[in-house]
């Protein structure tokens, strides 16, 4: 805990309450719940330096909530949630290992059936699969524009020229701090991001856990996707709280919007790969020269330097490469990856990239300079594996009916049920404004100041 404060720039007290644990070789629920934590003294600290309360807010955290927040915190009533996973989606063995495919978005998925040269179906690829070596099919797809992780042990993946720098790496990159003037957005004290305007440019999974957390607490989430990306797996965990818009950053109109919105936003924060923005025309420079006072926080999958820093990634790959699901085949005594019970590489990830917004927030209202904060889903999956295995706990099971709180939330797919908030700020309940909503639903403006 006190490496993460360090890392993260808080000092204040945190409370972790309960004791059941996630079945896991590593300490998932202890590193889920001190990233949590660590959010929300940030915005508790944040609130004191900005003014909104005299002493700092205790902040306390349920682990049991907080590992179940990590799967499904929404049980929809009457309906059902689409599948997560696409049928070829998976763990698959090669001739000399096992990789997994990653194939939820209809790109990814179709690049990996060019490699392949078989059909769209699970025994098809498998046997396919089956005729590779493993790290061989992995640059195959990833050069064909796809997803693929081969699943390498720790001791390979710290020889492997990523993982080596990783070793050496913070868990938060930041660059030069440069003086920022923040904009009284109106927050107080049991609100007290409301009126905060941050542009959410990320996907799946960990920048809009990032964000949702923001939202909890007032923040005018913004979220911006291209026309043509659907998240229907998963919009109705990651939209909560937020509104949703459409805007192509490859169109001239676009370009302009997407500027008129940074120009009046307090913070941005973006998922997209090391150069990806450079490549639009909208890279640092040209960011900073719209809006000077913006505070920044982005995510990559596999680091900020190195050769892969520019590779697609999620955190069920990050856990192959990194040895995650290799140290879990070995203490679970399987013949195949075992992944950490939840995503707990993007959960955690989320909560810190929403920890770094707040202590940015806190260092601009006390004039100290703020710097712009990389993470990283292969930095946190190597702070996960450095601390202290799982200890002996009672399991945390299933969610049950009072995990729920009591409110039902209305979406546009029905009535549902949402988990209690795991985190409590005291004087600022967490809560959300607004239910979860497809992608594409509002206006890519801000509101109108109340």
């Amino acid at each position: 805990m006190d490496h993460l404060k360090k890392e993260i720039g808080v000092t204040g007290p945190l409370q972790i309450d309960g004791d059941a644990q996630l079945a896991s070789c590593f300490g998932v629920t202890d590193f889920l719940a001190d990233a949590m934590g660590l959010a929300g003294l940030a915005i508790a600290e944040a609130s004191q330096a900005l003014g909104q309360r005299n002493d700092l807010a205790d902040v306390r955290v349920d682990r049991r909530l907080a590992s179940l927040w990590a799967g499904y915190s929404i049980a929809p009533q009457g309906w059902n949630m689409p599948p997560a996973w696409d049928d070829i989606a998976g763990d698959y063995q090669a001739s000399d290992g096992w990789i997994r495919l990653h194939t939820n978005a209809a790109n990814h998925r179709a690049a990996t059936l060019r490699v392949l040269g078989c059909a769209a179906a699970p025994e098809a690829v498998r046997q396919e699969v089956a005729n590779w070596r493993a790290t061989d099919l992995e640059t195959a797809v990833v050069a064909e524009g796809g997803v693929a992780a081969e699943m390498r042990s720790r001791t390979a993946w710290h020889e492997h020229p990523q993982g080596a720098l990783l070793t050496e790496s913070p868990l938060v990159q930041r660059d030069i701090p440069r003086a920022l003037r923040l904009r009284d957005f109106g927050g107080r004290a049991d609100r007290p991001l409301a009126g905060l305007r941050v542009l959410d440019l990320t996907r799946i999974l960990a920048g809009p856990v990032a964000t949702r957390f923001l939202a909890g607490f007032g923040a005018d989430v913004l979220r911006l996707d291209p026309p043509d990306w659907e998240e229907a797996s998963l919009a109705p965990e990651v939209t909560l709280g937020k509104r949703c818009a459409r805007l192509d950053l490859r169109a001239p109109a676009g370009q302009a919007r997407f500027a008129a919105l940074l120009s009046q936003a307090d913070v941005l924060v973006h998922g997209y790969r090391a150069d990806a923005l450079d490549v639009l025309g909208l890279g640092d420079h040209w960011r900073r020269s719209v809006a000077p006072d913006l505070i920044e926080v982005t995510l990559n999958a596999y680091g900020w330097q190195g050769p892969w820093r520019d590779r697609r990634g999620f955190d069920s790959l990050v856990q192959m490469s990194s040895g995650i699901a290799a140290a879990g085949q070995e203490w679970a005594g399987t013949d195949r990856p075992t992944p950490l019970p939840v995503q707990a590489l993007d959960f955690a990830t989320g909560y810190l990239m929403a920890a770094t917004v707040a202590t940015a927030l806190r260092d601009a209202a006390l004039g100290t300079p703020v710097a712009t904060a990389r993470l990283s889903l292969a930095a946190t999956a190597e702070a996960l594996m450095r601390r202290s295995p799982a200890r002996e706990a009672t399991e945390i099971g299933k969610a049950v009916a009072q995990d729920y709180a009591a409110e039902v939330e209305t979406t546009v797919w029905g009535k549902a049920k949402r988990l209690r908030p795991a985190l409590r700020l005291m004087g600022a309940p967490m809560h959300y404004d607004r239910g979860a909503r497809p992608l594409g639903q509002d206006q890519a403006i801000w509101p109108a100041p109340v």
